[in-house]
């Protein structure tokens, strides 16, 4: 399917194959001149350099040159629909943007005096005004940088609880659906915790008669996600949330979902004790290539206490920032989660997409995503199969490889097939509890127009795997900057550095 027209470069008009800059630097090279040092003395103890440092050198137009051209070969939100299931890939305002890069916000330091920096502690606190308004909470811890991060205090907060109630050594249990994100067993399981699965039902709900039997004064807390992971609202979970506190455990939910009921409904109101909030998917701030994120933790009136430090606190004065669990009075701190207090880019970002939208649009955004969601379900259904029956999802909509039995053709071949189209694929083989899982995510971003085309390309796909068209699918991608790797060795044996070629024998050379 490529061209067959070689060319001498090995570059296809403006899709430009780019080595690494190792292969096309040069020792000698250097994009800045520096004097040469006068007399000194050195202070490296005998620890000085012996050999060239061997790192390439470009000059700035050809540093300039690699990292663009690099850039190229990267797909983001601002280059199109980003299906990325559970992910929440959507547009990233420039307004936002602006708003991060003001002076005031940009160009400060966590080490100034608080009385220089009154203005970034007065967003923190109306961010975290509208997080509690939002999700019907009374107190917001806003120092995780991700949401597993978030996830790690608000079950240290539920630690630090069980053990202010002298329950730490028998209350260790944490329950956890397997169509979980695997994060969440692995927080638990971290701090101390054992783990016990609810299992998967074959209709995507948690059912609260398989919770029940597992309860008991052995139970600390379950960690459920809503909407879940198969893009489904969890319609017990308010029951599930009485069970617990009947037995004296806690409600942690996963709020990586959160964007699909913004404005509709509140936490707090299904008896959650703890949940996190990405700010990086819900409100908008940018994430991937791993960072940056935020992950604040919305907590209840009983877990409110355990917080950890620091935070901000409206004295009349001024704002100040509580640095030490010491100058808590009535509460007792677990500690701290990170060095400073955040985000602060993220916070001011989140911030600026809460008031540019205000209430009603923050609303009618989880009412468009959860809308696109369902246009991709109903449009895609007679051709792809759906695990759970053709109900109506979420803000994502998940389909298994049943469709695909007979073909020979794979999820991984399908994900595969989507690259060439000018797509990032889907979430493939998530959650595990479906064979083949392919989880579709389109968020409000997305217009019709782009919505209909990203279908008629699915369609087209799977058309073109139920003929029999196998070659389409086990070569993709073909028109990619890269082939198709092979994924389990890159995983077991990743090659993390670059070794320079051998030389080649005189012989060979002449």
């Amino acid at each position: 399917m490529r061209a067959h027209h070689p060319t001498f470069t090995g570059n296809r008009a403006l899709a430009q194959i780019e080595p690494l800059i190792f292969e096309i630097g040069r020792l000698e090279a250097t994009g800045v001149d520096l004097d040469e040092p006068g007399p000194h003395r050195t202070r490296l103890g005998g620890l000085e350099r012996q050999e060239p440092i061997g790192l390439p050198g470009l000059s700035e137009p050809e540093t300039m040159r690699h990292y663009v051209r690099l850039s190229h070969q990267n797909y983001g939100i601002d280059t199109g629909l980003f299906p990325l299931g559970s992910c929440t890939m959507k547009h990233n305002a420039r307004l936002n943007e602006r708003m991060a890069r003001l002076p005031g916000f940009g160009d400060i330091h966590p080490l100034q005096p608080i009385s220089t920096v009154q203005g970034a502690l007065a967003l923190m606190t109306e961010l975290a005004r509208y997080l509690t308004t939002l999700t019907g909470m009374p107190a917001v811890a806003l120092q995780p940088k991700a949401g597993a991060h978030g996830e790690l205090l608000g079950m240290m907060a539920i630690k630090a609880a069980i053990a202010a109630r002298g329950e730490a050594a028998t209350r260790n249990v944490v329950l956890v659906p397997e169509s979980a994100h695997g994060t969440n067993p692995a927080t638990a399981a971290l701090i101390g915790f054992k783990v016990r699965p609810v299992p998967a039902r074959d209709d995507g709900w948690v059912h609260i008669a398989d919770v029940r039997p597992l309860l008991g004064p052995d139970i600390a807390a379950i960690m459920l996600t809503n909407p879940n992971t198969c893009g489904l609202f969890e319609p017990r979970a308010k029951m599930i949330a009485d069970a617990l506190h009947e037995c004296g455990g806690y409600f942690y939910c996963d709020g990586a979902n959160f964007n699909a009921i913004v404005g509709k409904v509140r936490p707090g109101d299904l008896g959650v004790d703890a949940m996190h909030i990405n700010l990086h998917k819900t409100f908008s701030t940018p994430h991937g290539g791993g960072g940056p994120g935020a992950g604040p933790v919305v907590l209840s009136e009983a877990l409110a206490p355990f917080a950890p430090v620091p935070f901000v606190r409206d004295d009349g004065q001024g704002f100040q920032l509580v640095e030490n669990a010491d100058d808590v009075e009535g509460a007792s701190p677990f500690g701290r989660m990170t060095a400073f207090h955040g985000q602060m880019g993220m916070f001011v970002r989140a911030l600026a997409y809460m008031l540019s939208h205000g209430s009603d649009g923050m609303r009618q955004a989880s009412e468009d995503a959860v809308l696109n969601a369902n246009y991709v379900r109903a449009s895609l259904s007679d051709l792809m199969s759906l695990p759970f029956g053709d109900k109506p999802c979420m803000h994502e909509v998940l389909f298994d490889d049943q469709w695909l039995e007979g073909t020979g053709i794979t999820t991984l071949d399908m994900a595969k097939a989507m690259i060439d189209e000018g797509y990032h694929p889907m979430t493939v083989y998530f959650p595990l509890v479906v064979h083949g899982a392919m989880l579709i995510e389109p968020t409000e971003s997305e217009s019709k127009a782009s919505l209909d085309l990203f279908i008629a390309s699915l369609r087209d796909l799977a058309m073109a795997a139920k003929a029999g068209d196998t070659a389409r699918f086990k070569g993709a991608p073909y028109h990619a900057p890269r082939r198709r790797l092979d994924e389990t060795q890159a995983a077991r044996k990743p090659v993390l550095r670059w070794v320079p070629p051998a030389p080649m024998p005189a012989q060979a050379a002449e």
